[in-house]
C-alpha cells in the first residue's frame, strides 16, 4: 500500500463557491457524487454497468476536460477526483445540464482515495493534467507527482492502460518524465522516451489557456502499463 502522504499537494481555499455551485453540491451530489469514507468504492454499482472502459481524471479543476470527454465518449465511464468544492460544483452543473450518465465525482484528497478506495487494475486510462506546479523550490516537496505516486497509479491501470500527464512548467515536466521512465510497470508512448505530441482528443482547460497567454509552453507525457 502507498504510504499516507504527510505533506498535502494542495491547500484548501475557502469562500469561492458560488450560490449555484453550492446548490449543485446539495441537490446534484446524490445523483453523481460518491462519498469517500475510507472504504473501497464500488464503481460497478456507481455507474450501473460493467465491461466498459473507465477513465480516472485526477484534480479535474473546473471540469472542462472530463466534461468534454464524457460527452464525446458515452461508452466510457469517467471518475473525477477533485478536492476543491467550487470545481466539483461547477462540474455537477455541467453534468446535469448535459444529462451525462457516465460521470461520477469524488470530492476528497485524490491520494487517499486511490490508496484505499480503488482496486488494482481498475482503469483503462488515467489523466493528470496541469497539477499544481508548486514552482517555488521550497514548495516542490508538495508536488503530487513523485516516484511513489506514479507506482501507485500504474498499479491502478489495467494491462495496456494509458497514463497521460501534462504541465506547463518545464522543471515539473522533467521530474514527471524522470519518475515515469523509472517506473518498471510503465513504458513510454514516445519512441524516443521523452515527450509526446499533444493528444488530439485532449480538451484544453482554463488553467492551460491562462498559461499559454502568459507564454508558457506545454509538455505532454504518455505511458502505457506493460502487458507483463
Amino acid at each position: 500500500m502507498h504510504p499516507q502522504r504527510r505533506i498535502k499537494s494542495f491547500v484548501l481555499r475557502a469562500g469561492r463557491v458560488t450560490a449555484a455551485q453550492e446548490r449543485a453540491l446539495v441537490k446534484l451530489w446524490p445523483l453523481y457524487g460518491l462519498d469517500f469514507t475510507g472504504d473501497r468504492l464500488d464503481l460497478d454499482a456507481a455507474f450501473g454497468r460493467t465491461e466498459v472502459p473507465r477513465c480516472l481524471d485526477i484534480g479535474f479543476g473546473a471540469g472542462e476536460v472530463i466534461g468534454t470527454l464524457a460527452k464525446a465518449n458515452p461508452l466510457i465511464d469517467y471518475l473525477g477526483i477533485e478536492v476543491h468544492r467550487a470545481g466539483v460544483g461547477r462540474l455537477l452543473l455541467h453534468v446535469a445540464a448535459a444529462k451525462l450518465e457516465n460521470v461520477r465525482l469524488v470530492c476528497h484528497d485524490a491520494v487517499e482515495v486511490i490508496v484505499t478506495g480503488i482496486d488494482a487494475e481498475s482503469f483503462d486510462e488515467i489523466l493528470v493534467f496541469f497539477p499544481d506546479p508548486w514552482h517555488k523550490k521550497r514548495h516542490r516537496k508538495r508536488r503530487l507527482i513523485d516516484t511513489a505516486f506514479i507506482a501507485l497509479l500504474a498499479s491502478k491501470l489495467r494491462r495496456g492502460g494509458v497514463l497521460r500527464l501534462a504541465t506547463d512548467w518545464q522543471d515539473y515536466a522533467e521530474q514527471m518524465l524522470s519518475v515515469c521512465n523509472a517506473c518498471t510497470q510503465l513504458e513510454s508512448l514516445s519512441p524516443t522516451g521523452d515527450y509526446v505530441e499533444r493528444p488530439a482528443a485532449r480538451p484544453s482547460s482554463r488553467y492551460e489557456r491562462r498559461g499559454m497567454r502568459l507564454g508558457h509552453a506545454v509538455w505532454d507525457l504518455g505511458f502505457r502499463r506493460r502487458e507483463k
